[in-house]
């Protein structure tokens, strides 16, 4: 990517982030001076933007916005740019993730770095973090309830005042095991440090061709955590009846279950591409975010 094929970032905003007025302001006339314009997404507040700034935004629907920028800009945490990869759809922009507390597992720079970054960037000078992504379907019989991706996890789950949940596992269609558990995740790479590490799971480097899947809190001590090739496709099927049960998506997305509704997850085609800073590695945020010797 080089300056002259930069034309239109788009931003994404962590909601309620009272600072990012004035950084979006500053953004603004700093790419302006560059003849680059900066393009927001529904959650902008357009006109609040520009009522206490000054600087004026335009804005596009959400599901435009990644197909219509060179580049997306997200000012927030992790959980801003978990929502952002489902966001921008096929659309394999890249994207560069601002946190306004320390590093973030994906939010990776500072928001003291933004400018500096985004001359990087401008200059060629930066390096893609091509990160995987599961495509997943919900299917109630012959029905699709939904399909959508997820850049972190799949988890199945019971409420606080659920018995054991029964789920059966398959990978390419051939019976892995029945779990009898609290719930199951299916985890990427990326969300190896989220729920699955919490649940006893492996961290699994960003570039491995994997997949995670990992019981929470099974009744037989044994089940263990499986890791798998990321191109098998994996289907769960809810055995248990007359259960409050869930299928999360990345933590942010919910469904409820019923019995023999089957989740079927495979490699999505399209990736999340994460612009990463040049100074720095993925044991950096690792020792930062888990206190490794400390």
């Amino acid at each position: 990517m080089t300056t002259s094929s930069i034309k239109r970032v788009g931003i994404v905003v962590k909601p309620h982030q009272h600072d990012a007025l004035k950084t979006i302001c500053g953004v603004v006339q700093w790419l302006g001076e560059r003849g680059i314009s900066l393009v927001g997404g529904a959650e902008i507040e357009r006109e609040r933007v520009e009522n206490e700034t000054g600087c004026a935004v335009e804005a596009l629907p959400d599901e435009k916005l990644a197909a219509n920028v060179d580049l997306m800009l997200v000012l927030g945490g992790d959980g801003t740019m978990i929502a952002t990869a489902r966001m921008i759809g096929d659309t394999e922009v890249p994207v560069l993730g601002v946190n306004y507390g320390g590093l973030g597992y994906l939010a990776e720079f500072r928001i003291e770095e933004l400018y500096t970054a985004l001359e990087s960037i401008l200059d060629g000078n930066y390096r893609l973090d091509t990160r995987v992504m599961l495509a997943v379907e919900l299917m109630r019989g012959d029905e699709q309830v939904t399909r959508t991706r997820v850049l972190n996890d799949v988890v199945i789950n019971k409420s606080a005042l659920a018995r054991i949940i029964e789920i059966e596992a398959y990978l390419n269609q051939q019976f892995v095991n029945s779990f009898r558990a609290d719930g199951l995740i299916v985890s990427t790479p990326t969300g190896s440090t989220a729920y699955n590490l919490s649940a006893g799971g492996p961290v699994i480097y960003p570039s491995m061709n994997a997949v995670v899947i990992t019981p929470i809190c099974p009744f037989t001590l044994s089940n263990r955590p499986i890791v798998v090739p990321d191109d098998v496709a994996i289907e769960l099927c809810l055995k248990t009846q007359q259960e409050d049960v869930a299928l999360t998506l990345d933590g942010q997305v919910g469904f409820p279950l019923k019995a023999e509704d089957r989740v079927i997850i495979r490699k999505s085609r399209t990736t999340f591409n994460l612009v990463q800073p040049m100074n720095r590695n993925y044991f950096d945020v690792l020792r930062d975010k888990l206190r490794w010797g400390r």
